[in-house]
Protein backbone atom coordinates (compact mmCIF):
# COMPACT_ATOMS: atom_id res chain seq x y z
CA UNK A 1 0.00 0.00 0.00
CA UNK A 2 2.80 2.37 0.96
CA UNK A 3 4.62 1.57 -2.31
CA UNK A 4 1.49 2.29 -4.39
CA UNK A 5 1.11 5.66 -2.66
CA UNK A 6 4.71 6.51 -3.58
CA UNK A 7 4.11 5.48 -7.20
CA UNK A 8 0.92 7.54 -7.31
CA UNK A 9 2.73 10.52 -5.81
CA UNK A 10 5.56 10.19 -8.37
CA UNK A 11 3.04 9.94 -11.18
CA UNK A 12 1.22 13.05 -9.98
CA UNK A 13 4.55 14.85 -9.63
CA UNK A 14 5.55 13.97 -13.19
CA UNK A 15 2.15 15.05 -14.48
CA UNK A 16 2.42 18.34 -12.62
CA UNK A 17 5.90 19.02 -14.04
CA UNK A 18 4.70 18.12 -17.52
CA UNK A 19 1.70 20.45 -17.31
CA UNK A 20 3.86 23.21 -15.85
CA UNK A 21 6.40 22.80 -18.62
CA UNK A 22 3.66 22.92 -21.27
CA UNK A 23 2.21 26.02 -19.64
CA UNK A 24 5.48 27.88 -19.78
CA UNK A 25 6.07 26.82 -23.36
CA UNK A 26 2.63 28.03 -24.38
CA UNK A 27 2.96 31.17 -22.28
CA UNK A 28 6.32 32.00 -23.82
CA UNK A 29 4.89 31.45 -27.29
CA UNK A 30 1.98 33.74 -26.58
CA UNK A 31 3.90 36.52 -24.86
CA UNK A 32 7.19 36.83 -26.65
CA UNK A 33 7.68 37.39 -30.35
CA UNK A 34 10.04 38.93 -32.87
CA UNK A 35 10.70 42.65 -33.03
CA UNK A 36 8.80 43.72 -36.14
CA UNK A 37 5.22 43.53 -37.30
CA UNK A 38 5.69 44.44 -40.94
CA UNK A 39 2.91 44.42 -43.50
CA UNK A 40 4.44 43.66 -46.90
CA UNK A 41 2.79 44.46 -50.21
CA UNK A 42 4.26 43.67 -53.63
CA UNK A 43 2.48 45.58 -56.40
CA UNK A 44 3.24 44.21 -59.88
CA UNK A 45 0.34 45.84 -61.74
CA UNK A 46 2.71 48.13 -63.62
CA UNK A 47 4.85 45.28 -64.85
CA UNK A 48 4.45 44.73 -68.58
CA UNK A 49 5.33 41.14 -69.43
CA UNK A 50 3.98 38.28 -71.52
CA UNK A 51 5.54 35.75 -69.20
CA UNK A 52 2.81 34.47 -66.89
CA UNK A 53 5.40 32.90 -64.64
CA UNK A 54 6.87 36.30 -63.90
CA UNK A 55 3.73 37.64 -62.26
CA UNK A 56 2.82 34.37 -60.60
CA UNK A 57 5.81 34.52 -58.24
CA UNK A 58 4.81 37.75 -56.48
CA UNK A 59 2.39 36.30 -53.88
CA UNK A 60 5.19 33.91 -52.97
CA UNK A 61 7.68 36.78 -52.82
CA UNK A 62 5.36 38.83 -50.61
CA UNK A 63 4.99 35.95 -48.17
CA UNK A 64 8.73 35.22 -48.08
CA UNK A 65 9.68 38.84 -47.46
CA UNK A 66 7.15 39.13 -44.62
CA UNK A 67 8.52 35.94 -43.09
CA UNK A 68 12.12 37.12 -43.52
CA UNK A 69 11.38 40.38 -41.68
CA UNK A 70 8.90 39.24 -39.04
CA UNK A 71 10.09 35.76 -38.10
CA UNK A 72 13.79 36.54 -37.67
CA UNK A 73 15.34 37.65 -34.37
CA UNK A 74 17.12 40.93 -35.17
CA UNK A 75 18.03 41.80 -31.58
CA UNK A 76 18.70 40.02 -28.30
CA UNK A 77 15.84 41.87 -26.60
CA UNK A 78 12.53 40.26 -25.72
CA UNK A 79 9.43 41.83 -27.25
CA UNK A 80 6.03 40.98 -25.76
CA UNK A 81 3.05 40.47 -28.01
CA UNK A 82 1.74 43.90 -28.85
CA UNK A 83 5.15 45.52 -28.39
CA UNK A 84 6.42 44.81 -31.87
CA UNK A 85 7.33 47.77 -34.06
CA UNK A 86 4.66 48.36 -36.66
CA UNK A 87 5.91 49.06 -40.16
CA UNK A 88 4.87 48.78 -43.80
CA UNK A 89 6.85 47.89 -46.90
CA UNK A 90 5.33 48.60 -50.30
CA UNK A 91 7.36 47.29 -53.24
CA UNK A 92 6.21 48.49 -56.66
CA UNK A 93 7.67 46.39 -59.48
CA UNK A 94 7.98 48.40 -62.69
CA UNK A 95 10.11 46.34 -65.06
CA UNK A 96 11.65 42.94 -65.67
CA UNK A 97 14.57 43.40 -68.12
CA UNK A 98 15.41 39.68 -68.01
CA UNK A 99 13.74 36.70 -66.39
CA UNK A 100 13.90 36.72 -62.56
CA UNK A 101 15.40 40.23 -62.48
CA UNK A 102 13.16 43.11 -61.43
CA UNK A 103 13.37 46.84 -61.27
CA UNK A 104 11.27 48.34 -58.51
CA UNK A 105 10.74 51.14 -56.03
CA UNK A 106 9.93 50.75 -52.36
CA UNK A 107 8.34 52.79 -49.61
CA UNK A 108 9.24 51.96 -46.02
CA UNK A 109 7.15 53.41 -43.19
CA UNK A 110 7.51 52.71 -39.48
CA UNK A 111 5.55 54.02 -36.52
CA UNK A 112 5.83 54.26 -32.76
CA UNK A 113 3.03 54.41 -30.17
CA UNK A 114 2.66 57.59 -28.12
CA UNK A 115 2.42 56.96 -24.39
CA UNK A 116 -1.09 57.03 -22.96
CA UNK A 117 -2.80 57.30 -26.35
CA UNK A 118 -3.92 55.16 -29.27
CA UNK A 119 -1.99 57.45 -31.63
CA UNK A 120 1.05 56.17 -33.51
CA UNK A 121 3.62 58.69 -34.67
CA UNK A 122 5.58 58.07 -37.88
CA UNK A 123 9.33 57.63 -37.40
CA UNK A 124 10.37 56.68 -40.92
CA UNK A 125 8.88 57.42 -44.31
CA UNK A 126 11.51 56.61 -46.92
CA UNK A 127 11.17 56.13 -50.66
CA UNK A 128 13.79 53.96 -52.32
CA UNK A 129 13.86 54.61 -56.08
CA UNK A 130 16.34 51.83 -56.81
CA UNK A 131 14.90 48.76 -55.12
CA UNK A 132 16.14 46.37 -57.82
CA UNK A 133 16.52 42.67 -57.13
CA UNK A 134 16.74 39.14 -58.47
CA UNK A 135 14.25 36.55 -57.26
CA UNK A 136 13.46 32.96 -58.20
CA UNK A 137 10.28 31.36 -56.86
CA UNK A 138 10.76 29.49 -53.58
CA UNK A 139 14.42 30.43 -53.30
CA UNK A 140 15.56 30.59 -49.66
CA UNK A 141 16.19 34.10 -48.34
CA UNK A 142 19.57 34.01 -46.65
CA UNK A 143 21.29 36.95 -45.01
CA UNK A 144 24.63 37.27 -43.23
CA UNK A 145 25.76 40.51 -41.60
CA UNK A 146 29.31 40.01 -42.81
CA UNK A 147 28.73 38.87 -46.39
CA UNK A 148 26.80 40.00 -49.44
CA UNK A 149 24.48 37.19 -50.52
CA UNK A 150 22.06 39.06 -52.76
CA UNK A 151 20.66 42.54 -53.15
CA UNK A 152 17.14 41.76 -51.92
CA UNK A 153 18.11 40.39 -48.51
CA UNK A 154 20.73 43.11 -48.03
CA UNK A 155 18.16 45.83 -48.72
CA UNK A 156 15.61 44.22 -46.43
CA UNK A 157 18.13 43.84 -43.59
CA UNK A 158 19.31 47.41 -44.14
CA UNK A 159 15.80 48.77 -43.66
CA UNK A 160 15.10 46.51 -40.69
CA UNK A 161 18.17 47.97 -38.97
CA UNK A 162 17.08 51.49 -39.96
CA UNK A 163 13.64 50.95 -38.42
CA UNK A 164 15.22 49.55 -35.26
CA UNK A 165 17.77 52.38 -35.03
CA UNK A 166 15.15 55.12 -35.21
CA UNK A 167 12.76 53.33 -32.86
CA UNK A 168 15.41 52.73 -30.20
CA UNK A 169 16.68 56.31 -30.57
CA UNK A 170 13.17 57.56 -29.81
CA UNK A 171 13.06 55.69 -26.49
CA UNK A 172 16.62 56.26 -25.24
CA UNK A 173 19.29 58.81 -26.13
CA UNK A 174 21.35 57.21 -28.92
CA UNK A 175 19.70 53.90 -28.04
CA UNK A 176 19.86 52.87 -31.70
CA UNK A 177 23.68 52.81 -31.86
CA UNK A 178 24.00 49.01 -32.34
CA UNK A 179 21.62 49.11 -35.30
CA UNK A 180 23.22 52.18 -36.85
CA UNK A 181 26.47 50.25 -36.87
CA UNK A 182 24.78 47.24 -38.44
CA UNK A 183 23.03 49.20 -41.20
CA UNK A 184 26.27 51.06 -41.99
CA UNK A 185 28.09 47.72 -42.17
CA UNK A 186 25.44 46.30 -44.54
CA UNK A 187 25.78 49.37 -46.77
CA UNK A 188 29.58 49.16 -46.84
CA UNK A 189 29.61 45.47 -47.74
CA UNK A 190 26.91 45.90 -50.39
CA UNK A 191 28.92 48.61 -52.19
CA UNK A 192 31.10 45.89 -53.71
CA UNK A 193 28.03 44.50 -55.51
CA UNK A 194 27.76 47.61 -57.75
CA UNK A 195 23.99 47.46 -57.30
CA UNK A 196 22.16 50.79 -57.45
CA UNK A 197 21.49 52.64 -54.20
CA UNK A 198 24.62 51.65 -52.29
CA UNK A 199 27.14 53.99 -53.89
CA UNK A 200 28.27 57.42 -52.77
CA UNK A 201 26.67 59.45 -55.56
CA UNK A 202 25.24 62.91 -56.07
CA UNK A 203 21.86 61.42 -55.15
CA UNK A 204 21.94 62.28 -51.45
CA UNK A 205 18.74 60.39 -50.63
CA UNK A 206 19.86 56.84 -51.42
CA UNK A 207 20.72 54.07 -48.94
CA UNK A 208 24.37 55.06 -48.71
CA UNK A 209 23.58 58.58 -47.56
CA UNK A 210 20.90 57.44 -45.15
CA UNK A 211 23.47 55.18 -43.48
CA UNK A 212 26.16 57.86 -43.65
CA UNK A 213 23.91 60.43 -41.99
CA UNK A 214 22.89 58.17 -39.12
CA UNK A 215 26.51 57.17 -38.55
CA UNK A 216 27.99 60.68 -38.87
CA UNK A 217 29.33 62.38 -35.74
CA UNK A 218 27.90 65.65 -37.05
CA UNK A 219 24.41 64.16 -36.93
CA UNK A 220 24.57 62.91 -33.33
CA UNK A 221 22.72 66.03 -32.05
CA UNK A 222 19.98 65.26 -34.57
CA UNK A 223 19.62 61.72 -33.27
CA UNK A 224 19.49 63.07 -29.72
CA UNK A 225 16.54 65.26 -30.68
CA UNK A 226 14.67 62.09 -31.66
CA UNK A 227 14.70 61.12 -28.00
CA UNK A 228 13.91 64.62 -26.80
CA UNK A 229 11.03 65.05 -29.25
CA UNK A 230 9.41 61.66 -28.73
CA UNK A 231 10.14 60.60 -25.15
CA UNK A 232 10.36 63.98 -23.41
CA UNK A 233 7.78 65.93 -25.43
CA UNK A 234 5.36 63.80 -27.45
CA UNK A 235 4.93 61.15 -24.74
CA UNK A 236 4.03 63.88 -22.23
CA UNK A 237 1.85 65.93 -24.58
CA UNK A 238 -1.42 64.96 -22.89
CA UNK A 239 -0.06 66.12 -19.52
CA UNK A 240 1.13 69.55 -20.63
CA UNK A 241 0.75 70.38 -24.31
CA UNK A 242 2.28 73.85 -24.08
CA UNK A 243 5.40 72.58 -22.33
CA UNK A 244 5.72 69.81 -24.91
CA UNK A 245 5.55 72.36 -27.73
CA UNK A 246 8.37 74.33 -26.13
CA UNK A 247 10.53 71.20 -25.97
CA UNK A 248 9.73 70.41 -29.60
CA UNK A 249 10.66 73.95 -30.58
CA UNK A 250 14.01 73.47 -28.86
CA UNK A 251 14.53 70.34 -30.97
CA UNK A 252 13.80 72.32 -34.14
CA UNK A 253 16.23 75.06 -33.07
CA UNK A 254 18.90 72.36 -32.68
CA UNK A 255 18.10 71.05 -36.15
CA UNK A 256 18.55 74.48 -37.71
CA UNK A 257 22.08 74.56 -36.32
CA UNK A 258 22.82 71.06 -37.63
CA UNK A 259 21.42 72.03 -41.02
CA UNK A 260 23.99 74.81 -41.29
CA UNK A 261 26.80 72.28 -40.85
CA UNK A 262 25.27 69.49 -42.95
CA UNK A 263 22.65 71.01 -45.27
CA UNK A 264 20.23 68.95 -47.38
CA UNK A 265 20.93 65.81 -45.38
CA UNK A 266 19.00 62.65 -46.18
CA UNK A 267 17.90 62.43 -42.56
CA UNK A 268 16.18 65.80 -42.70
CA UNK A 269 14.22 64.72 -45.76
CA UNK A 270 13.23 61.45 -44.08
CA UNK A 271 12.31 63.13 -40.81
CA UNK A 272 10.11 65.85 -42.23
CA UNK A 273 8.46 63.52 -44.74
CA UNK A 274 7.36 61.62 -41.64
CA UNK A 275 6.59 64.58 -39.37
CA UNK A 276 5.29 67.58 -41.34
CA UNK A 277 1.56 66.86 -40.85
CA UNK A 278 2.05 65.98 -37.19
CA UNK A 279 4.03 69.16 -36.54
CA UNK A 280 1.36 71.33 -38.16
CA UNK A 281 -1.36 69.71 -36.05
CA UNK A 282 0.63 70.19 -32.85
CA UNK A 283 1.82 73.76 -33.36
CA UNK A 284 -1.41 75.20 -34.73
CA UNK A 285 -2.76 74.74 -31.19
CA UNK A 286 0.05 76.87 -29.72
CA UNK A 287 0.19 80.53 -28.79
CA UNK A 288 0.63 83.07 -31.63
CA UNK A 289 4.22 83.63 -30.54
CA UNK A 290 5.06 79.90 -30.56
CA UNK A 291 3.32 79.37 -33.91
CA UNK A 292 5.25 82.17 -35.62
CA UNK A 293 8.58 81.09 -34.17
CA UNK A 294 7.94 77.50 -35.27
CA UNK A 295 7.02 78.53 -38.80
CA UNK A 296 10.03 80.83 -39.20
CA UNK A 297 12.43 78.09 -38.07
CA UNK A 298 10.93 75.10 -39.84
CA UNK A 299 10.91 76.58 -43.33
CA UNK A 300 14.68 77.07 -43.07
CA UNK A 301 15.14 73.31 -42.72
CA UNK A 302 12.21 72.04 -44.77
CA UNK A 303 11.36 74.64 -47.43
CA UNK A 304 9.69 72.00 -49.62
CA UNK A 305 6.78 71.86 -47.19
CA UNK A 306 6.55 75.60 -46.53
CA UNK A 307 2.94 75.80 -47.77
CA UNK A 308 1.90 73.19 -45.20
CA UNK A 309 3.66 75.04 -42.38
CA UNK A 310 1.96 78.29 -43.36
CA UNK A 311 -1.29 76.74 -42.13
CA UNK A 312 0.03 77.04 -38.58
CA UNK A 313 -0.43 80.81 -38.85
CA UNK A 314 -4.08 80.62 -40.00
Amino acid sequence: MYSSKINLRCLLSYLFQYVLCCYFLVFAHQVFGQELNCVVTVDATRLQTDQATEKSIFPNLEKNIANFINAKDWTTDEFKRGEQINCRLLITVTKSPVQNVFEATAQIVSTRPVYGTTYETTLLNFNDRSFNFRYVADQPMIFNDNNFTDNLTSMLAFYVYTVLALDYDSFAKLGGNPFVEKMFNVANIAQSSNELGWARTTNTTNRYWLAENLQSQQMIPFRETLYQYHRLALDTYLINGEESRKKMLTCIETMTQINKVKPSSALFNVYFDAKNVELVNIFKEGTPEIRKKFRDLIVLIDPANAAKYDKVLD
